[in-house]
């Protein structure tokens, strides 16, 4: 089975380290990551500069570029076969609910779902990296069973990716994993007001406090509770509920 393992947090990063680790007992792993962080690149190719891809070592590149970059060029060009799974992560922070529209995590597993690729999007659901580092290490032992688990389904379901988010605790309290549906959450106090050194107006996005809802079987309860959360999603953004009731809006000519 071949890997190819990208992120968004950069090649440099402890997180695509483990994961790497997690992978390799199951087959080859490749690795096509971006030269810096790209947090929050969502989706974005690189239009207006071409791509620069470093070998650094074997089977590993770096790429100045975002993760989706990432993996269109490793399936288009660097690798000779195409690979079984594209695994993005593990992100430091939680994608969940409206994150992953924002996320390039999540992003770059959506890239290889449209290229035709099973593709599984993993994230560390911590906030402090230095408090975090020695749990998510940790992850490796429970990360290489789950990989294990969801490659070797019968038929993985098409036209979907599994977006992984893992409790920030010790490997061994982990109670399990759990199906979920994405949660609901809100920022406030995330636009900062500032002065640049000419006192002229500029605002800085980042930071403030989330709040968390949906049901029980929500991806943040999931890991509030200690549990792995699994949510399967698509790139379908259709609203099927308003197309079987287009009548009452939008009547027939």
């Amino acid at each position: 089975m071949r890997f190819l393992i990208t992120n968004d947090d950069g090649i440099l990063a402890h997180g695509i380290e483990c994961l790497a680790e997690a992978a390799q007992p199951l087959g080859d792993v490749f690795v096509v990551a971006p030269d810096r962080e790209q947090s929050a690149t969502s989706h974005s190719l690189t239009l207006h500069h071409p791509l620069r891809p470093v070998q650094r070592a074997e089977r590993r590149w770096q790429v100045d570029g975002t993760p989706t970059d990432c993996v269109m060029l490793a399936v288009e060009a660097l690798l000779d076969e195409r690979p079984d799974f594209v695994l993005s992560g593990v992100n430091h922070g939680q994608n969940m609910g409206e994150d992953v529209l924002y996320s390039g995590t999540v992003a770059a597993a959506m890239e290889g779902l449209a290229l035709g690729i099973p593709s599984i999007a993993i994230s560390f659901a911590g906030g402090d990296l230095r408090a975090d580092l020695s749990h998510l290490r940790e992850q490796v032992t429970v990360l290489t069973p789950l990989l294990q688990r969801i490659t070797s389904l019968p038929s993985f379901p098409p036209n979907m990716l599994l977006n992984v988010n893992l409790p920030p605790i010790p490997a061994d309290r982990v109670k399990g994993v759990k199906l979920t549906r994405l949660g609901s959450r809100v920022y406030s106090g995330s636009l900062k007001p500032m002065k640049d050194p000419w006192g002229r107006d500029i605002f800085w996005i980042g930071g403030g406090s989330i709040s968390w809802s949906g049901d029980s079987d929500s991806d943040f309860r999931a890991i509030q509770e200690g549990f792995i959360s699994v949510t399967p999603l698509h790139l379908d953004l259709t609203h099927f509920g308003m197309l079987e009731s287009a009548g009452a809006w939008w009547p027939d000519p």
